[in-house]
């Protein structure tokens, strides 16, 4: 009964989901200034439940920040080549990367192409896919150059030439879905390669693999015997530019790079972001990427997810992948590039109506495995915007806005008990900053000392980079899902 409802109302209960995550996040903000005035007690019992709950997920946050950082550099010293070949079907593996490319510089797309020809794995086993879109007029002599420089190192170097069509949106996902088909037919069809020992990965112009990235990815595919219904996903640091960067998104790129480590020892939180593998097999069976969709990598989990009835799980890759951060030419411009991005992010919003639906009308899938998803996913989406009216002003407000509550007892404690609560968490932020700083690149020379003294200094930067690159975007995608203005794929600038 309640599938044929769903069906039977389909773009109605799309456009409520759509509505919900900003009708969300605006009545908690305006619930914490409004109720400020009207009823301070209750929110300051809320602010209070609050300041706990952060207070949990900083100490997660820390506790796996160390654990990670621990095992990613026992993974950095292991010999995977050697491990993977105690398993007799190792020489039968073959590695598909994707790189897809829109109007990026040259020296990136030789950067992470030469990340690849540095893998310890044999380069006769690996095939990297360079997905270019039919509209990039300017790729043609980059792929020559390419194939000049890499074209004999690998097993393959394919250059696939996106059109888009009818029914597909610009972006990262339309390309995957072509490039993906492709190689399938490439490989597969015409060269009869097994399918099985195909592995694929989605990466982005500006990562760079480390070199064991690959044995290890062969390892861990050969050794699960669930392996097609798996994801693998390594950890990404946006640290490759880090020296370049203004403060302001300096201080917010660590805090990605520390939570892309940290979620790496979260298996149970683990969802394939940004820079992940499969198998092909897998890919094929649930029908590629969605070529009209933004957010590809949440989108490609949860379909999978649906498809496979809930048998799937994220594996780490206990091993970094360096990343660009956002940047342009100008500070200015690389603040504009990097809220653009988190953005592009937070559109990841607009996925949510398609997990809550499939969450009621897939069958056959774990009651709890779902619930616990969808219930990580609303507290990742929805509170994306909240969270920093409630840590900010939280404690204040109530005061504030009512000023006879601050001559009440809980009035007079709630700064109290919220600065304690607060400095606790701040001690757990200063562990995660010092963990951080080991995955970090080390100074270079064309950068002044005083510039690495202040590095520290810069964190009391947080509450305006919350703002303005947590904030705003966050609101910006709500309210534009919420008015149904969606928003069009926009590449990050490379410099």
């Amino acid at each position: 009964m309640l599938r044929n409802f769903f069906l039977k109302h389909d773009k109605k209960i799309q456009r409520i989901l759509e509505i919900l995550p900003g009708f969300c996040s605006w009545s908690l903000i305006l619930l914490l200034l409004i109720g400020g005035f009207v009823i301070p007690v209750y929110i300051a019992y809320l602010v209070i439940l609050f300041y706990v709950f952060w207070l949990y997920k900083s100490i997660n946050m820390a506790f796996f920040s160390i654990v990670s950082y621990l095992r990613i550099k026992a993974s950095e010293n292991f010999d995977w080549l050697e491990e993977a070949k105690f398993i007799p079907e190792w020489k039968k593996v073959h590695h598909v990367i994707v790189i897809v490319t829109y109007k990026e510089p040259l020296h990136t797309l030789q950067r992470v192409v030469q990340s690849l020809a540095n893998q310890d794995f044999p380069l006769k086993q690996i095939n990297v896919v360079i997905a270019t879109e039919d509209r990039d007029t300017e790729v043609l002599d980059k792929v020559k150059i390419l194939r000049k420089e890499f074209g004999h190192k690998f097993e393959n170097l394919f250059v696939t030439s996106h059109k888009l069509v009818a029914g597909e949106v610009a972006g990262k996902a339309s390309n995957e879905n072509y490039a993906a088909r492709w190689v399938k037919n490439e490989l597969v069809d015409k060269k009869k390669i097994d399918i099985n020992f195909i592995t694929i990965t989605s990466c982005d112009t500006d990562h760079v693999f480390h070199p064991k990235h690959f044995s290890y990815l062969t390892y861990k595919f050969l050794d699960n015997p669930h392996r097609y219904n798996l994801f693998w996903q390594p950890a990404v640091f946006f640290y490759t530019n880090f020296w370049k960067l203004p403060a302001l998104t300096r201080v917010v790129n660590t805090f990605c790079s520390v939570w892309n480590g940290a979620v790496l020892a979260r298996t149970d939180r683990l969802i394939s972001c940004q820079n992940y593998s499969t198998s092909l097999a897998m890919i094929d069976k649930i029908g590629y990427w969605d070529p009209n969709i933004i957010p590809e990598d949440y989108h490609i989990f949860f379909k999978a997810f649906y498809k496979l009835q809930g048998k799937l799980e994220v594996e780490p890759i206990y091993l970094p992948v360096h990343a660009d951060a956002a940047e342009g030419l100008t500070a200015w411009k690389t603040i504009v590039n990097q809220y653009n991005q988190f953005q592009r992010w937070a559109w990841g919003i607009s996925d949510d109506p398609y997990v809550i639906k499939n969450y009621f009308l897939t069958p056959g899938v774990s009651f709890w495995d779902k619930t616990i998803r969808l219930v990580r996913l609303l507290e990742d989406h929805f509170l994306w915007p909240v969270n920093w009216f409630f840590i900010t002003v939280g404690m204040t407000l109530p005061s504030l806005l009512h000023p006879q509550f601050s001559h009440t007892a809980l009035g007079y404690t709630l700064p109290r008990i919220s600065g304690i609560i607060l400095n606790i968490c701040l001690s757990f932020l200063i562990i995660i900053l010092i963990v951080d700083a080991k995955h970090r690149p080390p100074r270079p020379n064309d950068v002044p000392r005083w510039k690495s003294f202040l590095l520290p200094f810069e964190f009391i930067l947080m509450p305006i980079v919350g703002l303005v690159f947590n904030v705003l975007p966050g609101l910006d995608a709500h309210t534009r899902l919420m008015l149904g203005k969606y928003i069009e794929y926009k590449v990050t600038e490379k410099v």
